[in-house]
């Protein structure tokens, strides 16, 4: 069973920084799956933060681009987003992804990905 674990997740001043975990675990596909991270916030849509496939492209969201960096250590099948310069309209909570198939690009559609862990919030404050 697939499982999907975030953290480091919390609440921070304008234009403070954190960096968000995700471990994978708990599948038995032979290939590493192609990850992303979303987020939502109360009485706002889903929206998809940064992507990232297996070989290390990435996308991003026009929102975040130059303040998020999305990373992965593939021995530690860990999933990393580094959130610097934060905004108050990034507070939300935060959602990490997976899927094994169509990982040619970095996808930030939601319907794609099959699995999701149970979030981490992130809260920033003026």
């Amino acid at each position: 069973q697939v499982q999907l674990v975030e953290s480091g997740g919390g609440s921070v001043q304008a234009g403070g920084s954190l960096r968000l975990s995700c471990v994978a675990s708990g599948y038995t596909y032979s290939r590493r799956p192609c990850m992303a991270w979303f987020r939502q916030a109360p009485g706002k849509e889903r929206e998809g933060v940064a992507a990232v496939t297996t070989v290390g492209s990435t996308t991003y969201a026009d929102s975040v681009k130059g303040r998020f960096t999305i990373s992965q250590d593939n021995a530690k099948n860990t999933l990393y987003l580094q959130m610097n310069s934060l905004k108050p309209e990034d507070t939300a909570m935060y959602y990490c992804v997976a899927k094994w198939y169509d990982c040619y690009s970095a996808s930030l559609s939601a319907p794609e990905y099959s699995y999701w862990g149970q979030g981490t919030q992130v809260t920033v404050s003026s």
